[in-house]
């Protein structure tokens, strides 16, 4: 199992790979975002509100679902931190 963060702007990011997902979740001032996808790494990107909640969209680029998460958080895209194991997410 993987597990690596990174922090950067008052944020931090956790991505995790479980069996069946590889998950990047955010932190930042009591808000959070995730973003997963399949272990695989070939399926579109799902955008949560939590690492485990319901999915409020699905997207084919990481750019889209980073701004999506970043919205979430009140934030720009561009201050949010990628650990590295997370940078090739996305079709």
């Amino acid at each position: 199992m993987t597990d690596e963060t990174a922090a950067a702007n008052g944020i931090t990011a956790r991505y995790t790979e479980t069996d069946s997902e590889r998950v990047l979740a955010f932190e930042s001032d009591g808000r959070s975002a995730a973003i997963a996808q399949n272990q695989e790494g070939y399926a579109m990107l799902k955008v949560r509100p939590t690492a485990d909640g319901d999915e409020l969209e699905r997207y084919y680029g990481f750019d889209m679902a980073l701004d999506h998460a970043a919205e979430l958080l009140g934030t720009s895209p561009h201050d949010l931190p990628v650990p590295e194991s997370a940078s090739d997410m996305g079709m």
